[in-house]
């Protein structure tokens, strides 16, 4: 047996190890990218590149225009792809984590359950880079985001849940079907697409938008529009957040049990 720390609350235990989390993951965030002649430049580099594709694409070729704001494409998408960016990231690398630190996994007494934790933090500083990129470009065009903007950590902290709501289980799973990592990833450039971050939502007929809302990531690219350009407050869309947080509430109850469940037994197929 692996790890000898379940007998302590999960949550209790994650708090616990605060500092080690901070430590690792920012050691994590180092070596990501050490083996690289640019190093932790890439992490930057492809989602602005990422960008750049999307406004040549959609904003010149195709001559998208958002019809729910006067704001220019460019600034509809970064507001929308921005909280994106990260929930792919974090998803995808924090699902892998368990395999990723095998090595630590193994060891008696070390708490594997914050190794999740560690990687979303990772993804975290290149997220908050892109949030105040996002703000400098606004500021440069002209429309810099009112005081609304001050809901974007509210928003963080939704996304971050949610991630860690997803991770605990698809991370707990990863080790006995390695499939998960490739199927998480099709999830994603999905997702992507039935989230409205390149598109309006008025051009969808009603039924469909009734249907595509049930993503909790609907929630948050429309949150991270309405500290960027709508400035709209939160319990304008109270509905909304109740569901997002029972939804976040679900699977987090179901990804920490099924961890907790399934820890006993990583270190056997690892």
């Amino acid at each position: 047996m692996a790890d000898n720390s379940k007998k302590v609350p999960f949550v209790k235990e994650i708090w616990n190890s605060r500092k080690l989390i901070i430590q690792l993951a920012k050691n994590d965030f180092k070596t990501k990218y050490a083996g690289s002649y640019f190093g932790i430049i890439w992490a930057f580099i492809q989602p602005i590149i990422t960008i750049m594709i999307y406004v040549f694409v959609f904003g010149m070729g195709l001559k998208m225009t958002p019809k729910s704001t006067e704001y220019p494409f460019l600034l509809y998408l970064i507001a929308g792809i921005v909280p994106w960016f990260f929930f792919a990231d974090a998803w995808i690398n924090s699902t892998n984590c368990l395999i990723e630190y095998s090595y630590l996994v193994k060891k008696m007494v070390f708490k594997i359950s914050i190794l999740p934790i560690v990687k979303v933090i990772s993804s975290l500083f290149v997220h908050l880079f892109f949030i105040l990129l996002g703000f400098v470009i606004f500021m440069i065009a002209g429309r810099t985001p009112g005081i609304a903007m001050v809901q974007v950590f509210y928003y963080m902290f939704c996304e971050i849940c949610l991630v860690l709501a997803l991770t605990y289980f698809t991370a707990s799973v990863t080790p006995f079907f390695r499939d998960m990592a490739q199927i998480i990833n099709i999830t994603t450039q999905l997702g992507m697409w039935l989230t409205p971050i390149m598109w309006d939502e008025s051009i969808m007929p009603a039924w469909v938008m009734s249907i595509l809302k049930f993503n909790p990531m609907y929630y948050i690219v429309n949150g991270y529009r309405d500290c960027f350009i709508y400035g709209r407050w939160i319990p304008q869309h109270w509905h909304m957040t109740i569901y997002f947080w029972i939804v976040v509430i679900i699977l987090a109850i179901i990804g920490s049990r099924t961890f907790n469940k399934m820890r006993v037994h990583f270190a056997d197929v690892l």
